[in-house]
């Protein structure tokens, strides 16, 4: 396989005002920043590896891979009504077209029982899910579909209070939903949210009594609580991301006139965001440096994750290598590389890799903050040919936090840590040297520039 070195640069304007309203500290402006100018440099032929279906920088209307990946996936959910009853997880789901009018509306099951599992991707990994598992379990979903306009949320009518009060349940809540016309078989593919099925226009929704978590339903009630210091104290008391997520996403947190529904794909990404920003800068980069060298390693789903951890203040890059012919690389003789990185001040803009990078971002926060050390990380993903649906940026966090519960790799030189790395990977070193900062920066000691002449 070659890695094409020529690049290009794609300009696209644009500007997204999804979450101006529900955080407004600078730091966090700063890390979400999409730049109006957005500029992507990536290697010619790879466009999409950098685009994901979600900034469209092919200038299509819609993803030809995504299309293509349709096709290979057969739902076989047929529903013969227009209503249905059945057990929520709970989940919720918030469009972004037509911003600031969105689609926004539960997802439900054509059955009732435990289906907790069906929205919960930090349990994903632990019950040995494949992919075929993940979509299977995915397409059961049914979402139902009501147009509103993001400010709404503060106000809602009685089919949006439905859906704000499924999001806010702790466990699987009871859900009847009136469609205008059958769900239509389908399934939504996404780089940053969970596989979902059919879908319709809703008519009514009714929710039965839910079981509200006591810290989610005080953060509800607080009108003058900030989004995001709401989203730091439910996270501290253990609530999980995935409903953190979820009740971002339906505006029930923030202060009374700047409660916003904010689109699923940025509220998984805000809170990421927002949750590793403050761990780096209020536990991480207060903690002693790492002094030794590590690696920990984990393969899932046939994308192999390496993650190094070296002395050093704060800094952080992550970088993907898609193989041809994965979901996000249709170059039949091409690697794909995308990655970012920051210093110890953080970021300015949003990483053009999406969001990924803040999910890798928070997992590793995590596990810095419980030791109370810093250290430089690098992270290294190769996304192999056996990954061929893209399942959700879930898939990334969860890895990492998997990888480093484990027991590392120690070294205490730079030059031995490489070279057991490079071991673990099937791409040659001088490729990631090539694009990597961290490891440029590491090319410039005399050992290491050695080993890589020996390779």
């Amino acid at each position: 396989m070659r890695v094409k070195g020529k690049k290009f640069v794609k300009v696209v304007k644009r500007k997204i005002p999804w979450l101006e309203h529900v955080i407004d500290s600078q730091e966090a402006a700063y890390d979400l920043n999409l730049e109006e100018n957005l500029i992507a440099r990536v290697p010619r032929g790879s466009l999409c590896v950098y685009c994901k279906a979600s900034k469209m920088l092919c200038g299509k209307p819609t993803c030809p891979i995504i299309l293509k990946l349709r096709s290979y996936v057969k739902v076989g959910l047929h529903l013969t009504s227009q209503n249905m009853y059945g057990s929520s997880p709970p989940a919720v789901f918030v469009g972004r077209h037509g911003y600031p009018y969105v689609n926004v509306g539960p997802l439900i099951p054509p059955f009732q029982g435990d289906t907790s599992l069906y929205d919960a991707p930090e349990r994903w990994l632990e019950q040995g899910l494949g992919i075929e598992n993940v979509v299977d379990m995915r397409v059961k979903l049914v979402r139902g579909k009501a147009r509103a306009h993001v400010k709404e949320a503060e106000e809602p009518n009685r089919l949006l209070e439905a859906v704000q009060e499924a999001a806010l349940s702790a466990t699987p809540v009871g859900a009847e939903v009136w469609f205008k016309r059958k769900p239509i078989a389908s399934l939504l593919l996404d780089d940053d949210v969970q596989p979902m099925g059919p879908s319709a226009p809703m008519e009514k929704l009714r929710v039965e009594e839910v079981k509200v978590h006591r810290g989610l339903e005080k953060a509800f009630s607080d009108v003058d609580l900030k989004a995001e210091e709401a989203l730091m104290k439910l996270y501290l008391d253990g609530v999980p991301i995935s409903q953190l997520q979820r009740a971002f996403s339906v505006g029930v947190m923030g202060l009374k006139g700047r409660r916003r529904l904010v689109p699923t794909r940025w509220s998984i990404t805000a809170v990421d965001s927002t949750l590793s920003r403050r761990l780096r800068d209020e536990v991480v980069k207060r903690g002693r440096e790492l002094s030794e060298y590590r690696v920990y390693s984990l393969n899932v789903l046939d994308n192999e994750f390496l993650i190094l951890m070296m002395p050093g203040n704060w800094s952080y890059e992550s970088i993907e290598a898609w193989y041809p012919g994965t979901a996000w690389n249709p170059d039949q003789g091409n690697l794909a590389f995308c990655g970012d990185w920051e210093g110890y001040w953080g970021r300015a803009t949003y990483a053009s890799m999406g969001g990924c990078y803040y999910a890798a971002r928070l997992a590793v926060t995590e596990a810095l903050a419980k030791e109370r050390r810093q250290a430089q990380v690098l992270i290294l993903r190769e996304a192999r040919p056996g990954y061929l649906l893209p399942v959700g940026v879930w898939i990334v966090r969860e890895a990492v936090r998997e990888a480093l519960r484990r027991k590392p790799v120690t070294f205490s030189s730079a030059e031995e840590v490489l070279q057991y790395a490079f071991s673990k990977l099937k791409i040659r070193p001088e490729a990631w040297f090539s694009v990597s900062k961290l490891l440029g920066d590491l090319k410039k000691q005399e050992k290491i520039t050695k080993y890589l002449e020996r390779k």
